[in-house]
């Protein structure tokens, strides 16, 4: 089934709505995410911090540097290449979408900064906000739901890979690492960094070559791209591109690695900078209602996935 989905407007409009806030009289609950009339960007996460500061003082900083010293250290491309091949023949068990998305309440995510919620209640979050804001995208709100559903790797049942090797920021592997990397000394140890294949701007690649053809660091996006592609979604290809870059920050954010860019990857970049301000500042406290959503969800599961996928 091949579906046709508009492309955004992009203008004044699609800017993240911000409210100027008086801190001196602000209570905290007027503090969390507002959703009516618009997504409104929360100005702090569940810390206390701007969202994605790596050198905030917070409880979690100094894990999630040393978590990004370990991942620098060893995405390797030939790392990569390994990952791809063993977790590509999806031959670990078989179960729904929603049977995957339960296994996630046992999945904190170590690398992020901003949140230390049970991986379940972000999903829920970003889905919900997604809906509210562009309730006839049906395939987005459930691109909001699964996206991070590859974190699964964490679980012992799935291989128990090290978080290093499943979550935190993606980025090409086989060219040049960009210095707007969170965290980009660590990347001198790589043994890729001095290997005159892997350390030029295009490396392996060439100009337009396309993301599809690009290796990128390997961890859950990569993960349930695959997943979804060969089990034969009818997802747009939009939300695959969404799932599988939306840790791919210097892209979306830094406007790192365009050159590697080909125009399916131009168009599809609007959705996913769409969907980032979502992923991001949906990050708060505020609970969603699991059973009171579920049945819409699971309607979206069934249009666009078939009842048992291999993982």
């Amino acid at each position: 089934m091949t579906i046709i989905i508009d492309q955004p407007h992009f203008g004044v409009e699609e800017q993240e709505k911000k409210v100027p806030i008086d801190e001196t009289i602000v209570t905290d609950e007027q503090k969390e995410l507002l959703l009516n009339g618009g997504f409104l960007v929360a100005h702090t996460n569940s810390f206390g911090h701007t969202f994605r500061d790596y050198d905030a003082e917070s409880e979690r900083q100094e894990g999630v540097e040393n978590f990004y010293r370990t991942n620098h250290i060893n995405q390797t491309y030939d790392f990569v290449k390994r990952m791809r091949t063993e977790y590509g023949k999806l031959n670990r068990v078989e179960m729904s979408i929603w049977e995957c998305c339960e296994l996630l309440n046992d999945v904190v995510d170590e690398s992020d900064p901003d949140l230390d919620e049970p991986q379940i209640e972000h999903l829920l979050q970003t889905a919900e906000a997604i809906r509210k804001d562009y309730p006839d995208e049906d395939w987005l709100h459930l691109t909001g739901l699964i996206h991070d559903l590859g974190k699964v790797l964490l679980l012992p049942s799935f291989g128990g890979l090290p978080q290093w090797a499943v979550v935190g920021d993606t980025y090409p592997v086989g060219c040049a690492f960009d210095e707007s990397i969170v965290h980009h000394k660590y990347f001198k140890e790589n043994p890729d960094y001095n290997n005159p294949a892997y350390n030029t701007k295009y490396g392996v690649y060439n100009e337009g070559c396309g993301l599809n053809n690009v290796m990128m660091s390997w961890g859950h996006d990569d993960y349930m791209y695959l997943v979804a592609k060969e089990n034969n979604t009818t997802l747009p290809s939009a939300a695959l591109f969404i799932i599988r870059y939306h840790s791919f920050y210097v892209l979306h954010r830094s406007e790192a690695y365009k050159h590697l860019l080909n125009q399916e990857d131009v168009e599809n970049l609007k959705w996913l900078q769409i969907f980032n301000k979502y992923d991001l500042y949906s990050k708060s406290k505020v609970r969603i209602d699991i059973e009171k959503v579920k049945p819409y969800y699971l309607s979206l599961i069934e249009k666009y996935f078939p009842e048992k996928l291999k993982w």
